[in-house]
C-alpha cells in the first residue's frame, strides 16, 4: 500500500468521524426548551430539601431551592431587588441582590465576532441561554439563613476598578430578623478572571447555628456556545478530583439516579464550552460535598457544599472559595488551580498537544502573528520527521519508477492473482522495494498531526486572530475559500507525484479525493487549513526532490 494513500484515507476517515459526531449531536433526543420564568416562579417551583443529620456532613444538594414556606420572612418579599454592576479591565458583571448571584458576565477582551465588537456574554440569566453562578450561606434551620435566594443590601449600584488599584471589592449584607448577619464579598482583581468569594456569618441569635457555604453553576443544556455545526467540541460539566483528574459530566449524567454525589478534597468543578469556562475552586485541603441535579426545563445544576460548621452565639464564621469565569487560556488556568488547564481539552493526545502549543505560543511571542507561528510549527514538524518522510517518499518514488513494469505484469497475468502476486514480489525483490516500507513512518506521524489539529481547534488564543490579507480570523472558515482551494490543488499535485493505483476503481477514488477534501475543508477553521496547505507544499517539495534523484539513478 502506498503510504500517501494510507495517510489520505486516514485523514478522510477523521473528517467523516467529525461529521458523524456533529450529526449525532444535532439528531440526539432533545428535551423541551424552558419557558421564560420569573425569579418568584423559579423559587416557588424548587424542590424541598431535607438536610443530612450526620455530624460533619454537609447538605446533600441544592439547599437554597426549598419550598417557599421554609424561607425566612426577614422582609425579603418587600426588599429592593436590583442589579449591581461591576467593571474591571477584563470583566463587565451584574450581581443581583437576590442571593448576590452573578447573573451576567461579559468578557471585554473577547468580542462576539470580528464584525461585532460587542463583548461576548458568557453568563446570562436569559432562560434559553441560562448560565449563572450562585454562592450563598445555608443553615440547618432554614428559617435562620439567607440561602442563595435571600435579598442582600449594598450601598451603591456600581463598582469599578480604579486605574491605580489592583482590586475592587463588592460587599453585600443580609440581616435576618433573628439576629443572624451574613456579609458576602466579591473581590475582582486586575488582569484576572479569578474572583474571590467570601462569606462572613455573624451569629447574634442567642443559639449556636450550623451553616454551610453552597456554590453552584446553573446552566441550560441548549445554551448556544458559538461552535459551528461541522466542528464539534464538548459542552457540559467537568469534575476534578485527586483520583480522577479530569472527568466529563454530560448533562444527561447530571440528572437521574447516577447523578454526582460524593465528598471530594482538593477538587473543583466547572461548566465548559468551546473556548470558555465557569469553574468553582474551593480552598486547598478542604473537603466538600459535590453534587449535581436536573431541574425542569432542560436546566442543570453542578455544585458543592461545605460540611456543616457550627457558629457559636456571639461568634462569627468565615467561608471562602473562588470562581473562575472567562476564556480557557492555558497559563491562566494552570495558575488558578491544579489540572484546571486540562479543560483545554486535547483529548488522549494531550501529552503531545501540550508541548506543541507551548512551542506555538513561544513562536507567536517572537513573530507576533499566529498564522506565521502555525507555518513555523509546521516547518519544525517537517524537519523533525524529515528522515521518516524521506523513507516514505523514497518508497513511493521507486514504486513510481517501476510502475510501467507493474502495469505490464497485471496485464500479462490478468485474473490469475496468485501468479501476478508472485511476479510482483519478484519485481520488488529485484528493485529492492518494500511496498510497506513507508507505512510505519506515516503511522508514527499521524498522532502528531492529530495532536496539532486539536491544538489549533481548542486554543482560544487563535479565536479572532488575524493572519494576513483577507484572513482576519484563524478560528473561522476562509470567507473566500482560497485556502481550501489551495489545499485541494496541493493534494492533486501530490497525487501526480505518486504512482497511480493499478485498479481503475482505486484510480477514480484517488482522483476524487482532492475535490472531496476541498469541500470538507471549506468548513474548517482557516488556521487548520493553513496548516494542511503548508504541510502539503513542504511534502510536495521534499517528494519532488527525492523522486527526481531516484529517476536519475542518484539514490540507490
Amino acid at each position: 500500500m502506498e503510504t500517501q494513500r494510507l495517510f489520505q484515507f486516514f485523514a478522510l476517515g477523521l473528517i467523516l468521524l467529525l461529521i458523524w459526531g456533529a450529526w449525532e449531536r444535532d439528531h440526539s433526543p432533545q428535551r423541551t426548551a424552558p419557558e421564560q420564568v420569573s425569579e418568584e416562579q423559579e423559587a416557588d417551583d424548587d424542590d424541598q430539601f431535607v438536610p443530612d443529620d450526620l455530624e460533619g456532613e454537609g447538605p446533600e444538594r441544592d439547599v437554597d431551592d426549598r419550598a417557599a414556606d421554609e424561607r425566612p420572612e426577614a422582609a425579603d418579599e418587600d426588599a429592593d431587588v436590583r442589579d449591581i454592576r461591576v467593571t474591571t479591565d477584563l470583566l463587565d458583571v451584574e450581581i443581583s441582590t437576590r442571593g448576590g448571584e452573578l447573573r451576567r458576565v461579559d468578557l471585554l477582551q473577547y468580542p462576539v465576532s470580528t464584525d461585532d465588537p460587542t463583548p461576548l456574554r458568557l453568563m446570562s440569566d436569559e432562560s434559553r441561554r441560562l448560565f449563572i453562578a450562585r454562592a450563598g450561606i445555608v443553615t440547618e434551620d432554614p428559617a435562620l439563613g439567607p440561602g442563595s435566594r435571600g435579598v442582600y443590601t449594598v450601598d451603591q449600584d456600581s463598582f469599578s476598578l480604579d486605574d491605580d488599584a489592583d482590586s475592587v471589592t463588592v460587599p453585600l449584607v443580609w440581616e435576618g430578623a433573628d439576629g443572624l448577619r451574613v456579609t458576602k464579598r466579591y473581590t475582582f482583581h486586575r488582569d484576572s478572571y479569578l474572583i474571590d468569594v467570601e462569606h462572613t456569618v455573624e451569629n447574634a441569635t442567642g443559639q449556636d447555628v450550623r451553616a454551610s457555604q453552597q456554590t453552584y453553576l446553573r446552566r441550560s443544556a441548549d445554551h448556544g456556545d458559538g461552535t459551528s455545526w461541522f466542528i464539534y467540541t464538548y459542552t457540559g460539566g467537568v469534575l476534578h478530583t485527586p483520583d480522577d483528574r479530569y472527568t466529563k459530566l454530560s448533562f444527561s449524567d447530571m440528572g437521574g439516579s447516577d447523578r454526582l454525589d460524593q465528598n471530594v478534597r482538593d477538587g473543583w468543578l466547572a461548566m465548559i464550552q468551546h473556548y470558555f469556562i465557569g469553574a468553582w475552586i474551593p480552598p486547598e485541603g478542604e473537603e466538600r460535598r459535590y453534587w449535581s441535579q436536573e431541574r425542569d426545563g432542560n436546566v442543570f445544576d453542578l455544585g458543592m457544599n461545605t460540611f456543616w460548621r457550627t457558629v457559636a452565639d456571639g461568634e462569627s464564621g468565615e467561608f471562602s472559595t473562588q470562581l473562575y469565569v472567562g476564556p480557557k487560556e492555558y497559563r491562566r488556568l494552570a495558575a488558578a488551580a491544579e489540572a484546571l488547564d486540562l479543560t483545554v481539552d486535547y483529548g488522549w493526545l494531550t501529552i503531545i498537544s501540550r508541548p506543541l502549543f507551548i512551542v506555538l505560543e513561544w513562536i507567536h511571542s517572537v513573530v507576533g502573528n499566529w498564522g506565521v507561528a502555525i507555518i513555523m510549527v509546521t516547518l519544525l514538524i517537517k524537519l523533525v520527521f524529515y528522515k521518516l518522510s524521506e523513507t516514505s517518499f523514497r518508497s513511493m518514488a521507486r514504486m513510481r519508477k517501476v510502475h510501467p513494469r507493474m502495469k505490464a505484469i497485471k496485464e500479462r497475468y490478468g485474473d490469475d492473482r496468485q501468479a501476478m502476486n508472485q511476479a510482483m514480489m519478484k519485481l520488488y525483490k529485484e528493485e529492492k522495494i518494500n511496498p510497506l516500507g513507508g507505512c510505519l513512518p506515516i503511522l508514527v506521524q499521524i498522532p502528531v498531526f492529530i495532536a496539532l489539529y486539536w491544538v489549533l481547534l481548542e486554543s482560544v488564543e487563535l479565536r479572532h486572530a488575524p493572519f494576513m490579507l483577507w484572513i482576519n480570523d484563524l478560528s473561522s472558515p476562509d470567507p473566500f475559500f482560497v485556502l481550501p482551494l489551495l489545499m485541494g490543488i496541493s493534494m492533486f499535485v501530490q497525487q501526480k507525484l505518486n504512482p497511480a493505483p493499478l485498479d481503475p476503481i482505486q484510480q477514480r477514488i484517488m482522483m476524487a479525493l482532492p475535490f472531496v477534501f476541498t469541500i470538507f475543508f471549506a468548513f474548517f477553521p482557516s488556521g487548520l487549513v493553513l496548516y494542511w496547505v503548508v504541510n502539503n507544499v513542504l511534502s510536495i517539495a521534499q517528494q519532488w526532490f527525492i523522486t527526481r534523484r531516484i529517476e536519475r539513478g542518484e539514490d540507490k
